[in-house]
């Protein structure tokens, strides 16, 4: 298991039954990243993935 791991399971059991929108998704990381702008590749990088999990040439 990865340390990260645990922050997913966090997540999942306190907001696992939530519905958000992928715009609400894309504003909280867009704050988390003001916050916090050390961590500004590895959420580009997690948002660059998430978009684009449906592509075929990937």
């Amino acid at each position: 298991m990865y340390f990260t791991d645990r922050g997913i399971e966090e997540l999942e059991a306190r907001r696992g039954e939530d519905e958000v929108s992928l715009a609400w998704l894309a504003e909280q990381l867009r704050v988390f990243v003001d916050l916090n702008p050390e961590f500004e590749t590895p959420v580009e990088r997690l948002a660059t993935w998430l978009a684009r999990l449906d592509d075929e040439d990937e």
